[in-house]
């Protein structure tokens, strides 16, 4: 997390493009929100022109990253795609900038401008969604307390019911729940249900 775990990470909602000339050289950068390596890989390559002198690119997935600068000299162009990345405090997230060569030099720092610029230009205007830390867990209720766990869960954002299976006594539920809001969960049913109802939760929590 950033600022010692009190700021969210944000992901990509969509795919969004950005374009700049420089000296004569056009940037195109296109970014994307990827959920694993082999999906950023899959960006690369989907969004890489064949024809463009360069292609470089970089993606951050929690952890893991990696960048290239696909023939420029090193650390000009996939390492400054990268801090801009991470300077927006984004994740699961990648980027490939394109450039035509148009005839002028620009030199190791026009260039990490160029790259990162074109990278952060095309993330800034991007829209972005929160990345929250979600916990699995199963509610067992009586069915005389079914229609009002169903209807107070409906209820909460932060709660996502992902299916249910019946029982001789009642029904298990299947919940996504925003970790942060776990507590808060498991005290409401146990409010609205006087205890009858039991939260149990992933065992990885």
């Amino acid at each position: 997390m950033l600022d010692g775990g009190m700021a969210t990470l944000c992901t990509l909602a969509t795919t969004e493009t950005a374009r700049q000339e420089i000296r004569k050289s056009r940037f195109l950068a296109v970014a994307g929100p990827v959920a694993s390596e082999a999906a950023a890989k899959e960006f690369v390559g989907r969004h890489a022109d064949p024809s463009a002198n360069h292609n470089c690119w970089a993606w951050r997935i929690g952890q893991g990253y990696r960048f290239s600068d696909d023939g420029e000299p090193g650390g000009t162009a996939g390492k400054p795609i990268l801090q801009a990345i991470d300077g927006q405090g984004l994740d699961g997230v990648a980027v490939v900038v394109t450039r035509w060569f148009g005839g002028i030099l620009l030199g190791s720092g026009g260039l990490m401008r160029a790259y990162g610029g074109t990278a952060a230009l095309c993330l800034r205007a991007a829209a972005k969604v929160p990345l929250v830390e979600t916990v699995g867990a199963r509610i067992a209720c009586t069915f005389g307390d079914l229609a009002l766990v169903q209807a107070r869960l409906d209820a909460l954002p932060a709660v996502r019911v992902l299916g249910q299976t019946f029982t001789a006594t009642g029904a298990e539920l299947s919940l996504s729940v925003d970790e942060a809001e776990a507590g808060a969960v498991e005290r409401l049913v146990a409010d609205i249900t006087s205890g009858r109802a039991r939260v149990s939760w992933d065992a990885d929590r």
